[in-house]
């Protein structure tokens, strides 16, 4: 991608997020976007289909940044706690995006992209957990009261006093994994 490009489309990304933390996705039109970024439609449309995909792009860039802080998994199984805060960690960082990506009709996107994610490279490493009741809602229970929690709470108690009560509730499920049957 040559830079002239990549400043299109940061334009482009800027613009939208603008657009996005004042309205909801379904009332943001091309034309005021291109308007916003200072482009011409055919220019938008070289790179994206429509506002969707557009969001889509930057909702999945966000999922892989808070990815990135998971090492492992797996261990919303064998160590809920380490991937509790890892988690944590993630929405932690890239909180300022998730209130404008994933707020409005989106605001259930993000925990159920990012167990789908964490489920396909579980199961592909531990394929016996793929029909495993307690693995599969212990990983939904886990994961959405950590987003839940994080995203409800973050802002009153901050970020310390959510990670410690949520570490806290996780430590229930500690010494717990042998109730996974493999």
């Amino acid at each position: 991608m040559d830079i002239r490009e990549k400043k299109t489309k940061r334009s482009i990304s800027n613009a939208f997020l603008e657009i996005r933390s004042q309205k909801p996705l379904e009332r943001i039109t091309v034309k005021e976007l291109c308007e916003a970024a200072e482009i011409s439609k055919a220019t938008f449309y070289l790179h994206y289909h429509d506002v969707f995909e557009l969001s889509d792009t930057l909702q999945q860039n966000t999922i892989r940044d808070i990815m990135d802080h998971v090492t492992n998994p797996a261990d919303m199984i064998f160590d809920p706690c380490k991937s509790s805060k890892e988690m944590i960690d993630g929405f932690y960082s890239n909180r300022a995006i998730i209130n404008i990506l994933f707020s409005g009709s989106q605001f259930s996107r993000l925990p159920e992209e990012i167990e789908k994610q964490i489920k396909e490279v579980l199961f592909a490493s531990f394929p016996e957990l793929k029909n495993n009741a307690y693995a599969n809602i212990r990983i939904t229970y886990q994961l959405m009261g950590a987003f839940y929690a994080f995203y409800k709470y973050e802002n009153e108690f901050g970020f310390d006093e959510v990670y410690g009560s949520v570490e806290r509730i996780t430590r229930l499920f500690e010494g717990d994994s042998g109730k996974v049957e493999m």
